[in-house]
């Protein structure tokens, strides 16, 4: 656990060494980078909240970054076009204060998780992962089909929604933002998994017999879960909403999904910075390989086998050398 502790340290110092060594020489390009990595890792802890502490594998968490990105998108378009969501019963307007819109996004994926979690919990494995998907398509293609913002073509947002006290326009501030945030939900997942409930939804991973038989129901672990799951990765959509300043259908497929679950799998499912490390990787091969050929993403399922086959504990456990059950 030390060198895991060790790891995780360097792996945070890195992150924030690289955006300050950017903005020292005046590399603004590279500062976005990093905070894109550091949005994607937020998705990708959420996923890793079911994914490595309840085994859920779940192809559908496109649909909870969507609907953190069209939360943003929806309440910033009312906002610039002075317009407001609806007049009656009551008048909500639109805004460009992040904090309003990050709590609005996270109830939206947290409620969008409740109900999906609510009805595909009720089946286990392959048809778990299958519902999921199928929720995700049928997100993705009533984002395509609603002109009022945007249907195919998205939506763009043309001036970055404030934060008090900062200049979100300014590259270095957003990215310190956005790393902050990430800080505190990798700080809430660690005590989350450190806490009785984390507990016995590590219990219902392993043995859902052993857990009933002590008056626990894995069901409700399980969709609790999901829940918070939702939510954190509804949280990572404003964000990456905001970085791009543009919201499009394309949040919620199901390629989202599964380069998602890459960043996870890449760092090591279970582990509280796989998927930090993970998102990173990621976008370090889209930066220098994409730029070679288009097909980049053959070189990614290569490391992705190798991992696969001869790390089941990611690159995390590939260093440190010990690995979790997930079985």
């Amino acid at each position: 656990m030390r060198s895991e502790t060790l790891l995780n340290a360097a792996v945070l110092l890195g992150l924030l060494a690289v955006p300050m060594w950017a903005w020292a020489s005046d590399e603004p390009f590279i500062i976005t980078l990093a905070t894109k990595v550091v949005i994607l890792a937020i998705a990708g802890i959420g996923l890793n909240l079911a994914l490595g502490l309840g085994g859920l594998v779940s192809l559908g968490h496109a649909i909870f970054f969507g609907v953190g990105g069209y939360a943003m998108g929806i309440l910033a378009s009312h906002a610039q076009s002075y317009t407001p969501l609806m007049e009656w019963p009551l008048l909500i307007e639109g805004t460009k204060s992040m904090p309003v819109i990050w709590l609005l996004a996270v109830i939206g994926g947290a409620c969008a998780a409740l109900v999906i979690g609510a009805l595909s919990l009720r089946t286990t494995g392959v048809y778990f992962i299958m519902i999921t998907l199928a929720f995700g398509q049928m997100f993705y293609y009533f984002a395509i089909s609603w002109p009022a913002y945007g249907g195919e073509d998205g939506l763009a947002i043309y001036v970055r929604n404030g934060f008090p006290g900062l200049n979100t326009l300014d590259p270095i501030q957003y990215f310190a933002l956005c790393f902050g945030v990430m800080c505190v939900v990798l700080l809430f997942v660690a005590r989350l998994a450190g806490s009785a409930f984390g507990l016995a939804l590590s219990g219902a991973r392993q043995n859902s017999e052993r857990v009933q038989a002590v008056g626990l129901v894995p069901y409700r672990l399980y969709l609790v879960a999901f829940t918070l799951s939702g939510a954190i990765t509804g949280l990572s959509g404003a964000l990456y909403a905001d970085l791009n300043r543009f919201v499009s259908p394309t949040m919620f497929s199901w390629q989202t999904s599964g380069e998602i679950i890459i960043f996870v799998i890449l760092g090591g499912v279970g582990r509280l910075f796989g998927p930090v490390i993970g998102a990173a990787l990621f976008i370090v091969l889209e930066h220098l390989l994409g730029g070679l050929s288009e097909f980049w993403h053959i070189y990614l399922g290569a490391l992705l086998l190798i991992v696969v086959l001869f790390a089941r504990g990611g690159l995390i456990g590939l260093l440190v050398g010990k690995e979790v059950a997930h079985d």
